[in-house]
């Protein structure tokens, strides 16, 4: 497997045609896997904002009255009204807003972001990255699997890593159950995330900070002879640590 950025992208804006601008700067191929920062195509999309276009309402004041008062770090109430806005559950408020956005991604602060916004404020995640990933894809000439990724921090580990958010011509994971592992055994629980496990890959391909590139070429890379499955967020039945977060309560 070979991963290679795309260099010379330009600062996108609004109505950018990423699509083009990829395949003016690479050779594709059918096969390969094309993952876009969602950064990029958020701005493609229109999707900057300023914190004057989410005047707080009240519940957004208490809860950055609250987190200022728990944390000692004055928090902005605008903020905590982008993120209600961009979120369809808090799953926690405190020490910090852990939320899942509207297409299911379980993040901090919905995954908006401060940086890398040179002429507004506020960095919005794509609306949905899996109808973005298919315009990106059915906008090349190649037959190229899209996935578009975000960086986020998991539970029970230091640092952030790549992960997917949205993605087309490919299945989000491999299903393994019902085959055998190297000693005969039939496997009955494993299913691997493909999907984010080439945005990790990918990740350390673009890099991050000022001399990141949004845009990376996955070859020579094959699904293989497995069942597809296009999960990838778990609902709340089964997911059993959101559950538990619901019960939790923050001591400092």
């Amino acid at each position: 497997m070979e991963l290679d950025a795309v260099e010379g992208i330009p600062e996108i804006r609004p109505g950018d045609d990423l699509a083009s601008l990829v395949a003016e700067r690479t050779d594709l191929a059918d096969g390969d896997v094309l993952t876009v920062a969602s950064t990029v195509v958020s701005k493609a999309e229109g999707r900057v904002a300023d914190l004057a276009d989410f005047p707080a309402g009240p519940r957004a004041e208490e809860i950055a009255t609250r987190l200022s008062e728990r944390t000692d770090e004055e928090k902005d109430p605008r903020f905590a009204q982008a993120v209600l806005e961009e979120s369809t559950d808090l799953v926690m408020e405190e020490p910090f807003l852990l939320t899942e956005t509207r297409f299911g991604h379980v993040c901090v602060n919905a995954g908006i972001d401060r940086s890398n916004v040179p002429d507004n404020d506020l960095l919005l995640l794509p609306k949905r990255p899996g109808e973005s990933a298919r315009r990106i894809r059915e906008a090349l000439s190649n037959d190229v699997a899209v996935i578009v990724t975000d960086t986020c921090g998991r539970p029970f580990r230091y640092g952030q890593r790549g992960v997917a958010i949205g993605w087309d011509g490919i299945p989000a994971s491999r299903d393994w159950r019902g085959e055998e592992d190297r000693d005969g055994h039939e496997l009955a629980v494993t299913v691997q995330s493909v999907v984010d496990e080439l945005a990790a890959a990918a990740n350390l391909v673009t890099g991050e900070g000022a001399g990141g590139t949004p845009a990376v070429i996955v070859r020579d890379w094959d699904f293989g002879d497995h069942a597809g499955s296009e999960n990838l967020f778990r609902d709340l039945e089964s997911d059993f640590v959101r559950q538990a977060l619901r019960e939790w309560q923050w001591e400092p």
